[in-house]
């Protein structure tokens, strides 16, 4: 009898110690894998303006591409950069293509759930916009309308629980988003002060403005759950990089205006 007990709880451990492994190979530490890789995978947005978006060189470029260049200069790795869709951007992650995010992606609610983010490098103005002639002050007079907006996103998230008698047409990405808004296949849209530029830019005869901000949202590198080091690394590295200009810096070259107080002064 003693002797099958023996048995019984030496499978036991076993089993467990196997757990404990693959547990441990689970959370395994990504900052170190990063540093033994010498490489950073970092996932952007490739149809934002101004944030990341392809050039006429056919190179990517914005705010936060520029952002990754300086953290994997940082962090003394080289870069791996890939561009994604706005709604790629979580499952990129989770599903390890990609070590971290800087992609505009807003530090929301529903997403600290599921994913983990950095102390906010940067802001991003979520707007209703749409042509001069349409009287558009609040939700309200959104009813009967076609408004477009960028799947997964903020923007899709608040007009579709606010605008409840508009027609709310999803794209996959902003570019999209604005060739639909200039090419009259929606009214109005929600999205960025950043996109309207570009809107105003290819469609002049349109007369776009914005109509009125819908939410100011902080955006923050984003990584996955439970690497605790990793994220240690990238808060301190915001902090340092906006305490010596850089991060603001970034910012005002693509976007003309200093990023608020609030957000440079991080605690």
């Amino acid at each position: 009898m003693q002797h099958r007990n023996i048995g019984r709880w030496s499978r036991t451990s076993i089993a467990a110690l196997v757990l404990g492994l693959c547990t441990h190979a689970a959370l395994a530490d990504q900052l170190d894998d990063i540093k033994k890789a010498g490489k950073i995978r970092i996932a952007t947005t490739m149809s934002t303006p101004l944030f990341g978006f392809t050039d006429d060189k056919l190179q990517l470029s914005g705010s936060d591409v520029e952002a990754a260049r300086l953290l994997a200069q940082d962090l003394g790795v080289q870069l791996e950069l890939t561009g994604v869709t706005n709604a790629a951007r979580v499952p990129t992650l989770q599903s390890n293509r990609t070590d971290i995010v800087i992609g505009s992606l807003s530090i929301t609610p529903e997403r600290v759930k599921v994913i983990d983010f950095s102390t906010p490098y940067a802001v991003i103005s979520l707007i209703i916009g749409g042509p001069k002639s349409m009287a558009i002050k609040d939700y309200a007079d959104l009813a009967g309308k076609r408004v477009g907006v960028t799947r997964a996103t903020p923007n899709d998230t608040l007009t579709t629980q606010n605008a409840k008698g508009a027609e709310v047409v999803r794209y996959e990405d902003d570019a999209t988003l604005i060739t639909s808004m200039v090419t009259g296949q929606v009214e109005v849209f929600s999205s960025t002060p950043s996109n309207l530029q570009e809107m105003q830019k290819k469609s002049p005869g349109k007369n776009l403005e914005m109509k009125f901000e819908q939410k100011a949202f902080d955006l923050g590198i984003a990584l996955n759950k439970n690497q605790p080091r990793l994220k240690q690394w990238l808060d301190d590295w915001v902090k340092a990089n906006m305490k010596n200009g850089k991060l603001n810096a970034i910012y005002k070259k693509y976007h003309g205006r200093d990023l608020p107080a609030t957000v440079q002064n991080p605690q």
